[in-house]
């Protein structure tokens, strides 16, 4: 398996959705999931992003059990320790939720393990020093962490020799805080790959939800996007438009854009279909007015997707 980093992520936080809990609206089993795993490892898509957090751990036995089908050196695994998730009653609470994802995605290692949220940064950070030492974490990312945290876990974790080798936070189109705030340049300046997560905002800037079309009811996503879906009408438009030129889909734009951005972006896959286009979003190369359009229409549309999870970055 290479060691350069994979320039798409595929993410898996709808695969944790479960009939009692909608967040997409759509519950999908093992089998159900099993031809999206075929066509992303025959595509070369091979780096998973996971969380305990998906469904209290729904999200990675689905993954674990697709993936026994491949050998171990032929994938990524990426997964997180969420600290409002924890038992709160040992001073090993990273560890513990780390055995129970190793347990529940078969393996004995991940390749990249997240602080999940910087809930807090000097409980939690030191925690991930002797699970690096001792082989069970291959790399170290933290998320949702602003900058002056992201500095500060770097420096915790430096006094046992080890970096931050990834960032993950919301960017997209409509949610450039990390930009504004100086965290991708950072990245950039320090060897970090910067992972986007919502870069399609769960379906909107995919052109195939309008007003006539909003998203699932029922969902939580639908109780979030459906009522902004008048203001990014125009943005939808400008990413057909520009895909035309290039016989692209509006969500293949909004992809690229991101890679255009030296983001890695996380992309959401729940249908075998959809494949081809994280292959096709690779080889779009838009220009530096597409760019600029693309980022005035997100300005007009004057939508804030800042998730309710969220801290401001800046």
């Amino acid at each position: 398996m290479t060691t350069i980093p994979a320039k798409i992520a595929l993410g898996t936080w709808a695969w944790g959705d479960t009939p009692e809990g909608q967040v997409f609206g759509n519950y999908l089993t093992a089998d159900d999931l099993k031809p999206v795993v075929t066509a992303a490892m025959a595509a070369g898509f091979n780096l998973w992003d996971t969380a305990y957090a998906y469904g209290s751990g729904e999200s990675e036995s689905k993954l674990g059990e697709l993936l026994q089908d491949y050998p171990r050196d032929s994938y990524q695994l990426s997964t997180k320790f969420t600290p409002q998730m924890a038992a709160g009653d040992s001073d090993h609470e990273v560890a513990d939720m780390l055995e129970g994802s190793l347990k529940r995605l078969h393996t004995d290692t991940i390749d990249i393990y997240w602080i999940h949220n910087p809930a807090d940064v000097e409980k939690w950070t030191p925690q991930l020093i002797p699970l690096v030492q001792s082989g069970k974490i291959k790399r170290v990312g933290v998320s949702n962490h602003n900058l002056a945290q992201i500095k500060r876990a770097n420096e915790i974790l430096g006094e046992a020799g080890i970096q931050i080798s990834a960032v993950q936070n919301h960017f997209s189109l409509l949610y450039r805080s990390s930009e504004e705030a100086g965290i991708i340049d950072y990245c950039k300046q320090h060897d970090i790959t910067f992972f986007g997560y919502m870069v399609l905002e769960q379906g909107l800037l995919t052109g195939r939800y309008n007003v006539d079309n909003p998203l699932p009811a029922g969902s939580m996503r639908a109780s979030v996007y459906n009522e902004v879906l008048p203001q990014v009408t125009a943005l939808n438009d400008g990413l057909k438009a520009i895909g035309a030129k290039q016989d692209a889909s509006a969500a293949e734009v909004a992809t690229a854009y991101a890679l255009a951005k030296g983001v890695t972006p996380i992309v959401g896959v729940t249908k075998a279909k959809y494949m081809p286009s994280e292959t096709k979003a690779l080889a779009l190369k838009l220009s530096d007015s597409d760019i600029n359009r693309l980022e005035e229409l997100a300005t007009a549309a004057n939508v804030n997707t800042k998730g309710s999870w969220e801290a401001p970055m800046a």
